[in-house]
């Protein structure tokens, strides 16, 4: 690819998550103007109706020590602090070819993975050359999927079709598929659907703001 073609490509998907970005913040926005959306326990989800990034929270009553960000949605891996995370949405992969569109969350093998967001499990996959262990996770109003890879396993019971509420166990932190086993890590997408896509497609929007409460470097 040429030096012209690889700038207008990052250009055009940079303009397309800005766009998803938007409509998550927007949906956000509705969420909590006209309706109470409820957690696992009953909690409403608070969300900011400026679209001002807040300092995540910490609720009890879910998960134990679950966090959330400033949209609602909670920190997929147990015991990581919304300091600890590091935007690496637009870090490029595959020797330059394309760019990550998820973030990385670095912990030990075996850490808790719980459910960022109410949603069903809608594909259990095992990618060999890329997520390896993954789930996909559907939004009850099929507008957003949430991905979660390179498991080291899934919790006990998990199976496609089964109803999950945020903070629910998902699996573990691992480095299936083409993860660098000296660095274990969820990685951590987010895809805005539009009536049709399967699991597999979307566009990507940046997690980071939304789990760590501040805009991030790129």
């Amino acid at each position: 690819m040429s030096g012209f073609k690889l700038i207008a490509t990052n250009i055009l998907t940079a303009l397309v998550t800005a766009a998803a970005t938007s409509v998550f913040w927007v949906a956000a926005y509705q969420n909590g103007r006209e309706e109470s959306v409820t957690g696992s326990a009953g909690h409403p989800l608070r969300h900011h109706q400026s679209g001002a990034l807040a300092e995540p929270q910490v609720r009890s009553g879910e998960c134990p020590g679950l966090v959330l960000g400033p949209t609602g949605l909670a920190l997929p891996v147990a015991g990581v602090r919304p300091a600890q995370l590091i935007d690496t949405f637009t870090q490029a992969r595959a020797g330059g070819a394309r760019v990550h569109d998820a973030i990385d969350i670095m912990a030990p093998t075996g850490t808790l993975v719980v459910a960022a967001a109410p949603g069903t499990v809608e594909k259990l996959f095992f990618s060999q050359g890329g997520g390896g262990i993954t789930a996909y996770v559907r939004s009850p109003d099929h507008r957003w999927i949430y991905y979660y890879a390179h498991l080291n396993a899934y919790v006990p019971g998990l199976r496609e079709g089964r109803p999950l509420r945020r903070g629910d166990p998902i699996g573990t932190v691992g480095s299936t598929g083409n993860a660098n086993p000296a660095g274990p890590h969820l990685h951590f997408a987010i895809l805005h659907m539009r009536p049709g896509d399967k699991w597999h497609q979307g566009t990507p929007i940046n997690p980071y703001p939304l789990l760590a409460g501040k805009r991030g470097g790129g």
